[in-house]
């Protein structure tokens, strides 16, 4: 049996349709029952194969009280947490993203269970310590937010109690694709500026406010959610690898680029507009981010395999975006 938290969000509903492709339905999927009443979400596992569904409380409940404990688990793919990189409620966070997945990185490895869990570029924060995987430079980075904060946390706790030894944290860099709906603030820029394109407006973009970006320069490290996908089930299927991990391209890209493939993604006429950056972001915006690849790549994933962002882009847009389509449907 495979527990994926998270199973019925973005990336965690991605894993369960890779499971399936794999002919895996031995799945649990722990999501918050409440929320998935967002027809978007609900829409994500309609068609997917699975065991059983589990609340989130009900399962940390059940967790802790050795409900699992004799039961066949053979991974947990932990994917469930607050993503918002804007939530100012440490409270929260620290419960929900921190104690949750000490809780169930704890268990599995007193019961000898494979741990994949979500970490997460926020944690490097403006980059200015660069973007190394390295465990030993953990203690230098300094994240912009709290949920990049909550993220850290969790790293380097798993690091001191040498967690690391059985258990992976993917640091998952600018992941976009279908099954984002659900998130709408949290959506990626191709999700909610693909209406815009589609109907022949004009994309907008951020104004830079740094000297050496021009507007729309900014960069990012994008990442199609099937090659997140492709690399969480890389660590599945390698058992004996631990560690924290980026999981990126390698390559940043800007803005401009990703406006300019999805208009021809689009076959539209490209129109792009350049406004103010709202305020609240301005203090917590990343200007560059790339992932170093390099110790993910020592470990045997074949980053050559990625999707190109143009290629990305056009499959989803003209595959998912378009008709609407949910992975694995």
């Amino acid at each position: 049996m495979i527990i994926v938290t998270g199973g019925a969000g973005f990336i965690g509903s991605a894993i369960v349709a890779e499971l399936n492709a794999r002919g895996r339905e031995d799945i649990i999927i722990v999501d918050d029952v409440d929320d998935v009443d967002h027809d978007e979400k609900e829409d994500n596992i309609a068609h997917l194969q699975y065991d059983q569904m589990i609340g989130i409380a009900e399962f940390r409940e059940q967790l802790l009280a050795g409900d699992f404990d004799n039961q066949n688990i053979e991974a947990i793919i932990h994917m469930g947490a607050c993503s918002s990189t804007t939530e100012t409620d440490w409270s929260y966070l620290e419960d929900n993203n921190v104690e949750y997945s000490k809780d169930i990185i704890r268990w599995c490895q007193s019961h000898n269970v494979r741990c994949i869990y979500a970490s997460s570029a926020a944690t490097y924060g403006n980059g200015e310590n660069g973007y190394d995987d390295d465990e030993k430079l953990f203690d230098k980075l300094v994240p912009l937010n709290l949920y990049g904060k909550s993220k850290l946390l969790v790293d380097i706790w798993a690091r001191d109690g040498r967690f690391l030894n059985e258990a992976v944290g993917l640091r998952f860099f600018n992941v976009f694709g279908p099954n984002e709906w659900h998130k709408e603030e949290m959506m990626s820029v191709v999700a909610k500026k693909y209406p815009d394109v589609a109907s022949g407006k004009e994309m907008t973009l951020f104004k830079s406010y740094e000297k050496k970006y021009g507007d729309g320069e900014q960069k990012r490290d994008f990442i199609y959610v099937k090659d997140a996908v492709r690399a969480v089930l890389f660590f599945l299927d390698h058992k004996e690898i631990g560690g924290v991990y980026n999981v990126g391209t390698g390559k940043a890209r800007s803005w401009l680029d990703v406006a300019r493939a999805m208009f021809a993604a689009s076959a539209m006429p490209e129109k792009i507009e350049f406004i103010d950056m709202p305020e609240h972001i301005k203090h917590q915006y990343q200007y560059f981010t790339q992932a170093d690849t390099s110790k993910l790549a020592s470990a045997g994933f074949d980053i050559s395999e990625n999707y190109a962002l143009e290629d990305a882009i056009a499959e989803y847009i003209q595959d998912y975006l378009a008709p609407h389509r949910h992975i694995g449907a």
